[in-house]
């Protein structure tokens, strides 16, 4: 019941009567640049209204599809519409009208968008605005016609360009040569001159503003001028463009290089503001980043406008936000490659065409990024056909139809899904072998449409892609091929022939590869296969009985096996993708929802999987439009705007026609299926006996039926509607299933009794049918939708041939026609697309007033905003709750906020690094004087400990350095002492042996001379030759020594340079002992010093007896002791021989051994001689010739060893002889170095 309440007995807020006194005041003063007076409180209203109408937070969708705690009857049809007639007489308006100030309180009781009533007094006399149709009203329309036609007037006297539509239906431009009455001469562009009507000449827009990048800067809006500018800009590979708040994006079908890397950033940095997908994306993740709400990106379009693609781009952009190339965000874009793989077929539209839609809901963090995914499904099962709903939430994908027909049956010219292709295609040997895969066309289901391959298409390498995605979504390899074998069962199942047993058309299934293939791919005996496929179990009472079935029967029974085998296949695979992507993931309330839906589809013959599809295109359509048209008048007109209502095609009848109960399509579908009798022409009969006067059904001969969609009428064929809505699903393939080895077909059956079972628990509630499953969860859907602030993409596609550059006017208008794209335009160009509340508004840029004296509260704050900024009065307009602003004006003020909050960052940086600067240097001063008096403290008592230990270790300290200056004295005096007594001695040693030839000589003379003459005589010849041999012998051994004299000279050379060599080392280590000493002796005068400081005179004494003068003493060295370096010689104590005595020596020894070399020569060839004569002629003697050998070698060996070493010993000798000036030299040298050092 409408309540209604006059002026007089309304109790005014006290936002009333603060305006009320703010107009007072203003008409006071009347200054000439005020913003426009605030609109005028109207006078039916008893209270002010809610800036928007949203779902109620306890919305809830049961399983019949309505809404929870209503009653599902309502009123019947017969007393609506006598209702409804007779408050459009009370009201004398139009009924479904928008815009009214009265309108009827009575709401579908099925639409998602019923609200609750509000409780309160104050909410009691609040007037609802219908959800219905807006109102065609006259006034708005004539002022439209006017001002095209004023437009035109002048377009004539000036001879501007014009637009006309030809009789081909293209519209074509030209100038207006001369006009007649209601006729003009119009002058195309070719030159021909044709007769038009003025009245359906349409203005053109100038050259500047072709191909500008929103429509709402076109000078006049119509329809030839958007084709248009379309055109130009997809001429120039511009597939994007801006209509207001709805991006419009026009398949290239080509590759277009705007999608890269550079790009994304670009539109990160927001240095670009040209229409792209990824400034849509960009938009809704800082709307959702600023504003903390969720937000959704609805993508809709025609099959094969490019609606997958836009969804992956914008995916792509956003998981470029969200956190790069890896991780989750790489998980959820490779989901694209499975769901494509597994959903994905080509018509006769398109060579990729989603055969389902999905919304991908991608969840965010409080810090931006990507926090995970999961995939939850909802099956119901249309006969033939399967319909999924796919939810990902994290990343939530909604598949709301899904076309499982297509396994089984196919159109000319089209393929099924892409996988199977795939697997035949790209599977390994191994893996062929164990499946028994065969090529893709030797299987039925895939040979019925003569379509195997894709131009441009590898199927192989498409395989490769999926199971690199199936590994990165965490998909193990043996569930992969238990997939495969779920596909490769499935075509084998086609593959399954049946022949005729009886004369009543009953059939078994035949034994062949097919049957026992499949069989072994479901992990079941053959024969247990074909009794399912063949038979048909009734249960009467408590027995069952076994029906043979016919060709056609069994051939469906196969046929439902294979769909429900695919269908729990994909259910089963986004599951799989849910567990990979939730894992460790958690939920904080953002979220952006992408939805790809499928598009409005109008076929030769339209079945039930059409009906569903255009009804759900029927309901996005209305929220569409409910966004863009509907809610944003009716929060102008709640809000008291100014506002001119815009025209729009509403397509609630037709959704009533639908949803309505108990009257409607849906409905009386569900009612029909009930009947056990009812069949598909029963069905047509009824629904055009019940739907006849509905103005958007039309009855057609026979089981035909016509709808008038949003986007064109379509005729409907309702053979097979019933089978298809009632979901049936024999018991027997359940229990074949279970009994399976396989997991998978096990899992499947569990689920499939499981949901089974669900309706059973409840008594009252019958088993829902297909349609019902189907509006419960669209309901579903849209309630979610509803949740989040959309954005709206559509896809255009420009040609039926799917050819780069072609551009068909005809279908580009219907769909621009189907999407409302002049209205939605017209309402941004009128519109007001930014709006804050007052509060928010004076919040945001309250603080950028100049002025202090400004009333403080929220209303006078944004007017006074306004005022400073020099904001045209048409550019906004002042709310009851809200203020309003046109496109750009929100611009100027950002920026202006965004420089002041610049200057005072910089302020409070500086502010604030000068403060944190002076607080360093305090702490840093603090610090440095707590360190200095710590450091003071240390130091202080490490240095009494070392006092305290030198003075206790002083003296010990100076004895051990006394006997290590003693130690090094004594071993240098020692090495010296030595090196003199070894000179010394081997001199004399010469000087001996040197007498001791001479006088062999000489007493040899003596015995000669006393011998007698006669004996001289007799010895001399003899005598004479011994000589003679001895002189030969001697001037050889003479030039051999003379070799040996120069290569001796030659070593005495070497040996010079060697030492002067050692004579430097000898100096320098000479000053280095210079310097220990002289360190040692200030070492221990500094030892002195600091002990007669601080010992008495006792231990002074004790010093003075350590002194250094007693280093002249040798006797407390001892002779044996050697250097440090372990090369001192022994010391000696003998005295110094002859020097002549030594040469003689040295000559003797080399005679000596000259001797003994040809003695031992002689004896060594005797020793041979011998031992051949013994072994020639004493073969059997006792003496072993081999040993006797190794004897005399070994002697020999010995001797010439001993004979070597005294041969050098020889050699130095006389090495040593050549340089005794140098030894005496050098003795004098150490001596100096012995009296220096002493």
């Amino acid at each position: 019941m409408m309540l209604s309440a006059s002026p007089t007995t309304l109790v005014k807020s006290s936002l009333e009567e603060m305006l009320e006194s703010l107009r007072r005041r203003d008409e006071a003063e009347k200054p000439k640049d005020l913003p426009p007076a605030l609109p005028s409180r109207p006078t039916s209203k008893a209270r002010l209204p809610s800036a928007r109408r949203s779902l109620p937070t306890n919305f809830k969708i049961d399983e019949n599809g309505g809404k929870c705690g209503e009653n599902g009857g309502g009123l019947s049809e017969v007393k609506g519409k006598e209702e409804g007639k007779r408050k459009e007489k009370e009201l004398g308006v139009k009924r479904n009208s928008f815009g009214n100030k009265k309108m009827r309180k009575d709401v579908d009781v099925d639409s998602p968008y019923n609200l609750e009533g509000k409780k309160g007094e104050e909410r009691e006399s609040k007037d609802r605005v219908s959800d219905a149709k807006v109102e065609l009203k006259e006034g708005g329309k004539g002022k439209v016609e006017l001002e095209e036609n004023d437009n035109i007037g002048y377009f004539i006297k000036k001879k501007l360009c014009v637009w006309y539509r030809l009789s081909n239906g293209v519209w074509g431009s030209g100038t207006i040569q001369s006009t007649s009455g209601e006729e003009s001469f119009f002058s195309l562009s070719n030159g021909n001159v044709v007769k038009v009507s003025t009245s359906e000449l349409l203005p053109a827009n100038p050259e500047i503003v072709e191909g500008v990048n929103d429509l709402i800067q076109l000078s006049y809006l119509n329809e030839p001028s958007v084709l248009h500018n379309l055109k130009c800009r997809y001429s120039r590979d511009m597939i994007y463009s801006k209509a207001g708040p709805v991006l419009i994006a026009i398949n290239p079908f080509k590759d277009v290089q705007i999608y890269g890397k550079e790009f994304v950033t670009t539109y990160r940095q927001k240095a670009t503001d040209s229409p792209h997908v990824f400034a849509i994306a960009d938009t809704a993740y800082n709307e959702m980043m600023n504003d903390g709400v969720n937000q959704s990106i609805i993508i809709s379009g025609e099959s094969g406008a490019g609606k997958t693609e836009t969804a992956k781009f914008a995916m792509q952009y956003l998981a470029a936000l969200g956190g790069g190339d890896g991780g989750i965000e790489c998980e959820i874009l490779q989901t694209n490659c499975i769901l494509e793989a597994f959903g994905n077929a080509k018509t006769f539209r398109n060579d990729n065409s989603s055969r389902f839609g999905k919304l991908i809901e991608i969840h965010f963090t409080a810090l931006g990024k990507i926090s995970g995914a999961k995939i939850q499904t909802f099956k119901l099962y249309i006969g033939f056909y399967i319909y999924v709903i796919m939810i990902i939430s994290d990343v939530d994908v909604f598949d709301v139809t899904f076309e499982q027909s297509r396994v089984v049956q196919l159109a000319a010219g089209e393929r099924s899904y892409h996988i199977f292709y795939q697997l035949c295609a790209g599977a390994p040997p191994t893996l062929r072998e164990r499946l028994n895969l065969k090529m893709a066309n030797e299987y039925n289901y895939l040979v019925q449409s003569d379509c195997m391959v894709i131009d441009g298409v590898d199927d192989a390498q498409k395989f490769h892609k999926l199971k690199e995605a199936l590994d990165i979504v965490q998909i193990c390899k043996e569930e992969q091929e238990q997939a495969f074998a779920m596909l490769a069962a499935v075509l084998w199942l086609g593959n399954i022939s049946f022949q005729v047993i009886d004369n009543e058309n009953h059939v078994e299934a035949l034994s062949d590869e097919a049957l026992t293939s499949a069989a072994r791919l479901m992990g079941c005996a053959p024969q247990e296969l074909m009794q399912a496929l063949s038979t048909l179990r009734i249960r009467a009472g408590k027995d069952s009985i076994a029906k043979k079935l016919t060709l056609q029967q069994a051939i469906d029974t196969r046929d439902v096996l294979a769909k429900f085998i695919y269908a729990s296949l994909f259910d089963w695979l986004v599951e799989q993708i849910n567990k990979s992507l939730e894992v460790g993931k958690q939920r904080t309330g953002r979220s952006i929802s992408i939805l790809d839906i499928y598009g409005f589809e109008s076929f030769k013959k339209n079945s039930f999987e059409q009906f569903c599809i255009n009804y759900a295109n029927e309901r996005l359509q209305q929220h569409f439009k409910r966004h863009l048209f509907k809610l944003e008048q009716e929060e102008y007109e709640l809000d008291g705007i100014d506002w001119t209502k815009v025209d729009f095609e509403d397509n609630q009848e037709c959704l009533d026609l639908f949803e309505k109960k108990p009257l409607g399509l849906l409905s009386l579908l569900d009612e029909e299926s009930n009947f056990p009798n009812a069949t598909d022409l029963t069905l047509a009969n009824k629904l055009k006996q019940h739907l006849s006067a509905n103005s958007c059904f039309k009855g057609d001969r026979g089981r035909a039926f016509g709808v008038r969609h949003f986007a064109g009428e379509v005729l409907y064929d309702t053979n097979g509607f019933l089978e298809k809505n009632r979901d049936p699903l024999s018991s027997k393939l359940v229990q074949l299933l279970s009994s399976c080895n396989g997991q998978l077909l096990q899992s499947f059956a569990s689920k499939m009794l499981n949901q089974s079972l669900k309706p059973a628990t409840s008594l009252d509630a019958p088993k829902q049918s297909v349609s019902t499953k189907f509006k419960g969860q669209l309901f579903k859907l849209m309630h979610q939708l509803e949740n989040t602030t959309p954005h709206f993409i559509h896809c255009i596609k420009a040609n039926c041939k799917q050819h780069p550059g072609m551009y068909e006017e005809d279908l580009v208008l219907q769909q621009l026609r189907c999407c409302g794209v002049l209205e939605v335009v017209r309402i941004s160009r009128t519109g007001y697309p930014t709006r804050m509340t007052h509060q928010k508004f004076a919040e945001r840029y309250g603080f950028l007033l100049l002025e202090t004296n400004v009333s403080q509260d929220p209303l006078s704050i944004s007017v006074a905003v306004l005022k400073q900024f020099n904001v045209l009065p048409e550019m906004y307009q002042i709310g009851y709750t809200k203020l309003y602003l046109r496109t750009g004006q929100i611009g100027a003020l950002e920026d202006r906020r965004r420089q002041v909050l610049r200057g005072v960052i910089e302020v409070q940086k500086y502010f604030r690094g000068h403060r944190a600067r002076r607080l360093f240097h305090e702490l840093n001063k603090g610090a440095k004087n707590i360190q200095s008096f710590v450091y003071g403290e240390n130091i202080r008592r490490k240095y009494g400990i070392e006092a305290n230990r030198c003075s206790a270790f002083t003296s010990q300290l100076l004895d051990e350095h006394l006997t290590e200056v003693v130690y090094l004295q004594s071993v240098i005096r020692g090495w010296l002492a030595r090196r003199h007594f070894n000179n010394m001695h081997n001199f004399k040693q010469l000087n001996y042996e040197s007498l001791k030839s001479r006088r062999k000589m000489g007493r040899r003379i003596s015995e000669a001379k006393d011998m007698p003459h006669e004996q001289q005589i007799q010895v001399l010849p003899s005598l004479m030759a011994e000589l003679q041999r001895r002189v030969l012998k001697a001037e050889s051994t003479l030039g051999q020594k003379e070799q040996e004299n120069a290569t001796l000279r030659e070593q005495l050379q070497q040996y010079e340079a060697r030492w002067l060599e050692y004579e430097a080392k000898m100096k320098s280590m000479e000053e280095m002992w210079k310097k220990q000493m002289a360190s040692l002796q200030t070492s221990l005068a500094a030892a002195r010093k600091s002990l007669s400081a601080d010992s008495n005179a006792g231990q002074l004494g004790r010093v003075d007896v350590a002194s250094p003068r007693c280093y002249d003493s040798e006797d407390n060295v001892s002779m044996g002791s050697q250097t440090p370096g372990g090369n001192t010689p022994v010391l000696f104590s003998s005295a110094m021989p002859d020097v002549g005595g030594r040469e003689n020596g040295s000559l003797n020894a080399v005679g000596n051994l000259l001797k003994e070399f040809e003695q031992r020569k002689q004896t060594f060839d005797d020793d041979a001689k011998s031992l051949i004569d013994i072994r020639t002629a004493k073969p059997a003697s006792n003496m072993n010739p081999g040993d006797e050998l190794r004897r005399l070698k070994l002697r020999f060996e010995t001797w010439k060893k001993d004979y070597k070493m005294r041969l050098r010993e020889t050699k130095a000798r006389l090495h040593k002889r050549g340089h005794a000036e140098s030894d005496k030299a050098r003795r004098k040298w150490w001596g100096k170095i012995g009296s220096r050092v002493l």
